[in-house]
């Protein structure tokens, strides 16, 4: 049922963290034929009151836990702790949310007795579990994106199999292992870390899948999409291109900061991190030079160090490739106004560009 293991590393300095179990084929189609035979036994479904019990303990967990969160979060994904702390509250308030829609989220009373056809007729909906929910979720915000995926299918009363991102597994397992121990039965929130992605394909492609959540690129969202089973309904959420427009009288002082938070959160590993800035011609030199001199101060380094304000890439492979668009926009004529270079194997300095070509990868 194992396929060896997973082991997990800190993209910070490459240290070992853990190591976690691979699934083959028959584990995949063990955790399919559970979930699914839990669904299609509308006796084993979990109670609403039962659902919300499991999900505030769940919270209460979380809340006592939360800087061991924090901490793990920060150390296998790489996000600065001071920002993995403001995740798992984001994490906390999600759950809150699914409470809060359990409660106000109901069916509707259709109106009858309009017509001959339905004189006499009571007519309604009501919400009920969509079935199988398989989850695939990313590396950048390992704790949340996992609540917001899972935590939903709970409240729903959905069985749900999720599969994290490989380089960010532990803070999965985590959130699982808080629903169980908050009550969930085991069979009902399952772990996968498939052993290679034609398995992944074919977990999510099965025809036992009611709901596919994705969280990651376009291109292998919209390519799992087109192959699900028919039936397979699914939400794919994707990277943005996030651009600021800055007029000539913006107030450069109250929001170079936020600019300069926005671009270098995370190490620009966030699709809704500012990749962009379009400003007024008068006052674009010095936007530039002010989001430099705010990038010089900040401190580059290790996630775990509550002064980072900047951590590092996930992988050397794309810092390697921050590098070399860079160097090709600077190549093509863009003016490097600060950074350009790496620090480390896995760390970037905070990298101001000026007027970049058009075609420019950045």
């Amino acid at each position: 049922m194992s396929a060896g293991e997973l082991t997990v590393t800190a993209p910070y300095d490459g240290s070992r963290i853990a190591a976690v179990p691979r699934s083959d084929a028959a584990a995949i189609e063990k955790a399919l034929s559970t979930a699914h035979g839990l669904y299609r036994d509308r006796d084993s479904w979990i109670a609403k009151v039962e659902r919300i019990a499991i999900l505030r303990r769940a919270m209460t967990i979380m809340k006592e836990r939360a800087e061991e969160l924090a901490l793990q979060a920060a150390r296998e994904g790489g996000k600065p702790l001071v920002d993995s702390q403001v995740e798992i509250d984001r994490a906390i308030d999600g759950i809150e949310v699914c409470i809060e829609t359990m409660r106000t989220e109901t069916g509707s009373l259709i109106p009858m007795n309009i017509n001959p056809a339905s004189a006499g007729h009571v007519a309604f909906t009501q919400h009920e579990p969509i079935g199988v929910v398989v989850a695939v979720s990313a590396f950048n915000h390992p704790f949340n994106l996992i609540v917001h995926q899972v935590a939903p299918a709970v409240a729903a009363g959905c069985p749900v199999i999720v599969k994290p991102a490989s380089a960010t597994p532990l803070s999965c397992f985590a959130f699982v292992d808080i629903l169980h121990e908050a009550g969930l039965p085991k069979e009902w929130a399952q772990v996968i870390v498939p052993e290679n992605n034609d398995l992944s394909t074919k977990m999510v492609t099965d025809p036992r899948v009611g709901f596919f959540s994705f969280i990651g690129s376009g291109k292998v969202g919209w390519s799992l999409r087109s192959q699900l089973a028919p039936g397979t309904r699914c939400a794919l959420e994707h990277g943005g291109a996030a651009p600021v427009i800055i007029a000539k009288d913006a107030d450069l002082e109250a929001n170079l900061p936020r600019l300069a938070k926005g671009g270098f959160y995370h190490a620009g590993q966030v699709c809704v991190s500012v990749q962009r800035v379009f400003a007024h011609a008068d006052i674009a030199q010095q936007v530039a030079t002010g989001l430099a001199a705010l990038g010089d101060k900040m401190k580059v380094g290790d996630p775990t160090d509550p002064d980072t304000e900047v951590g590092p890439i996930i992988n050397h492979g794309e810092c390697n490739r921050i590098d070399d668009w860079v160097q090709a926009a600077v190549a093509g004529g863009a003016k490097l106004v600060t950074g350009g270079k790496k620090l480390s194997d896995s760390c970037y300095a905070p990298t101001v560009l000026l007027d970049p070509p058009e075609d420019a990868n950045v």
